[in-house]
């Protein structure tokens, strides 16, 4: 893929990411003349308009909701909505080609980086080690897990080979740069891990945000190291 359509995927793939989480605010009782505009400009990224001024518009807002709510209210995801806005903005400003190419390779590098650190917190802590994190996140989850999910609490030896496969991917991740098919292979798995969080857990929102930069780490490993 080319550089020019990468930022093309990405911001329709932003768009409708951000469009997806405006809409929940707006089926809620709350703030939902805050979020309405943020839905409007998610769509026209989507449709194409203007697609520099609006992402700039998206990235502003970006900033009012963290005034809003003191910071990123929603964690992980709302950080990686922000990163991949700011880097789209980087690169509409960028003058010259080669700036263009390191924003979005510097969003690339973060995507790498959210996986190996994740990875590298989990395996220093002993209780992800002994799989005993993992049985607290199905045994005392707020999230909306179900009876039958939260049984799996009592099944320590399948949760501890779980999270030994969770913690060995996320560390090994930068490994898959080295070959586009172990990249394509890896993002596969990554993806699939997402989706089994936003099916068992309704993290829905990490799901489809984090899909948004898989494009720019494609680009990135033939550009730099294919």
């Amino acid at each position: 893929m080319s550089l020019a359509e990468v930022v093309q995927i990405t911001s329709v793939m932003l768009g409708l990411a951000v469009a997806q989480q405006s809409a929940e605010h707006l089926a809620g009782a709350r703030d939902r003349l805050l979020f309405l505009p943020r839905l409007i400009l998610a769509l026209v990224l989507v449709a194409g308009w203007q697609q520099a001024w609006v992402t700039w518009a998206l990235f502003a807002y970006g900033g009012v909701l963290l005034h809003r709510f003191d910071g990123p209210y929603n964690g992980g995801s709302d950080k990686m909505t922000l990163l991949i806005t700011a880097c789209l903005s980087a690169y509409h400003l960028a003058p010259e080609t080669r700036w263009q190419e390191m924003a979005m390779a510097y969003l690339a590098v973060q995507l790498v980086l959210s996986y190996f650190v994740s990875g590298y917190i989990k395996i220093i802590k002993a209780e992800w080690r002994s799989g005993e994190a993992l049985c607290d996140v199905f045994r005392f989850s707020a999230y909306p897990v179900s009876e039958r999910l939260r049984g799996w609490a009592e099944r320590p030896r399948v949760l501890w080979l779980m999270s030994w496969a969770v913690m060995g991917f996320e560390v090994l991740f930068p490994l898959s740069l080295l070959h586009p098919v172990a990249l394509i292979g890896a993002l596969v798995v990554a993806g699939t891990f997402h989706l089994a969080n936003a099916c068992l857990f309704g993290l829905n929102r990490f799901f489809w945000i984090w899909l948004c930069a898989y494009p720019s780490l494609i680009w990135f490993q033939d550009r730099v190291l294919g």
